[in-house]
């Protein structure tokens, strides 16, 4: 079998022999009279028509010889006779033409004996010839590796993980409608800062040379938003990437993409039922159903219906079933209680309470979910942008499905003076060795004592959502690009 290298020295010589023939092989301008899906939705018997595609499969080259071409909209048989085409030209695509260049052809539109539809060529031009082969149709690429690196090739000859990032799209599309029809604004906030907020997590670190200062790549988009609510607008979203620079796994990765929206005058009981409406919308329009195949925690595969109510659950409650811990318990039984649930010494150390909480509950009580549910009333220091009910848990909700976290909801906090005091005591954690816990944004805290309207805030990864309505058990997989390391 010929390497990868020599077919592509044959294919080199190949567009040699295309420029002897007077044929550019990557020309500026190619224009057609219709796309595949145009010719096929309003196929003419008799019709004389341009089109052009990448070759897809070549077989015959007798007399008569038979080429399917896919333009992305769709494929098309085009046939190339002995009689209708003259033979220097049917020549030249012999020793010229293989699977996966892209070609023009124009002909006359007609149906075979057998009954498909086909364009009869009288004319082609390559234009664009490929130095490579692509992977087999039917076998596609083996290696998942590969599949990532290559994605254009896994897309290419694999219908599935095609129609997985046109679903993709749909679903984004979808979710702009949604709050578009609900009179939302979108907006767009930097990604270059000068301090992380919105969220606890560890950041990407770069340095803006022209100005000569550190910055760092957002975790969250929530500070700007609410400046940007401080500023009068009533309800906004926005779809955009976010980088935290923590461990991966199938159902998380550095880079991810958000929406984040802040509704002024509403509940975070709204909140939830806006939640309910998106996410049965999209399953229902989108998908065309509200039964889905997931994977829990220990990889079984499990089966979440999104119809009727979804139920709430308290934070402490779980805990308190699920690992016998009482949310006001001192840090010493918190710390003990984390090392049963398998976190190392050293993080110990390093970790605040409300963090520890945290790692409690995702061990003992969120993997065993299946959901759909919206859990509420966390622990108020780990939710130090919401607010605080009167027991010391925040007004907020997630939804978990399967064990994942979906979405993040809050009754947001606009009491400067309290959100001062928290992001103080979040400061102080910080200075203790919590990594992950929030610095002071005194900007905010400006824009907040400026006034900020009463509002609910929602975040959702966009990732996590697509790979559970495709039915995907891996980010990575719903990710055009996801990060790899390098070869080199």
């Amino acid at each position: 079998m010929a390497s990868l290298q020599e077919l592509r020295q044959v294919r080199l010589e190949k567009i040699e022999q295309l420029r002897q023939a007077g044929m550019d092989p990557y020309p500026a301008d190619v224009t057609v009279d219709q796309t595949l899906a145009e010719v096929v939705g309003g196929f003419a018997e008799g019709k004389t028509t341009s089109i052009v595609g990448r070759i897809m499969a070549i077989r015959g080259a007798g007399a008569i010889s038979f080429v399917v071409i896919d333009d992305g909209t769709g494929s098309f048989q085009v046939v190339l006779k002995k009689d209708d085409l003259d033979e220097a030209a049917r020549t030249l695509f012999t020793d010229t033409v293989d699977v996966g260049d892209f070609v023009w052809f124009s002909g006359e539109l007609f149906t075979t004996q057998r009954g498909e539809q086909s364009l009869l060529v009288h004319e082609w031009k390559m234009t664009g010839k490929a130095l490579l082969p692509l992977p087999d149709k039917h076998a596609g690429l083996q290696d998942q590796d590969e599949i990532y690196r290559k994605r254009y090739l896994d897309t290419l000859t694999n219908e599935d993980s095609r129609q997985v990032f046109k679903t993709r799209s749909n679903i984004i599309s979808a979710i702009r409608r949604f709050f578009n029809d609900r009179d939302f604004m979108e907006v767009e906030t930097p990604i270059l800062q000068n301090q992380a907020g919105g969220a606890m997590a560890q950041t990407f670190n770069t340095h803006h040379n022209d100005m000569d200062m550190d910055m760092v790549l957002r975790i969250s988009l929530e500070l700007e938003h609410k400046m940007i609510m401080a500023g009068g607008y009533p309800r906004i979203y926005e779809i955009g990437k976010n980088f935290r620079n923590e461990g991966s796994d199938p159902t998380h990765i550095q880079e991810f993409t958000m929406i984040e929206w802040y509704a002024a005058y509403q509940t975070l009981e709204q909140n939830m039922v806006w939640t309910e409406e998106l996410i049965k919308q999209l399953a229902k329009d989108v998908i065309g159903k509200t039964t889905f195949t997931t994977w829990d925690k220990d990889g079984k595969e499990v089966e979440v219906n999104l119809e009727g109510d979804w139920p709430r659950l308290r934070f402490p409650d779980l805990l308190e079933d699920n690992a016998g811990l009482n949310i006001d318990a001192p840090l010493e039984e918190l710390q003990s209680k984390a090392r049963e649930w398998g976190m190392d010494e050293k993080e110990i150390a390093n970790t605040g309470r409300a963090n520890l909480l945290d790692f409690i509950y995702k061990k003992s009580s969120r993997n065993n979910i299946i959901g759909p549910a919206f859990v509420v009333d966390y622990p108020g220091d780990l939710k130090p942008l919401a607010q605080q009910n009167t027991d010391g848990t925040a007004r907020v909700a997630q939804l978990i499905i399967a064990g994942a976290e979906i979405t993040n909801q809050y009754a947001e906090l606009v009491n400067p003076i309290k959100q001062r005091e928290l992001l103080e005591s979040q400061a102080a954690a910080k200075a203790g060795g919590d990594a992950e816990a929030m610095d002071i944004d005194e900007r905010f805290l400006t824009a907040m004592e400026h006034g900020m309207p009463p509002m609910t805030g929602f975040g959702m990864g966009i990732d996590r959502l697509v790979a559970f309505l495709t039915e995907q058990d891996n980010l990575r997989d719903v990710i055009f690009f996801p990060i790899l390391r390098s070869k080199d």
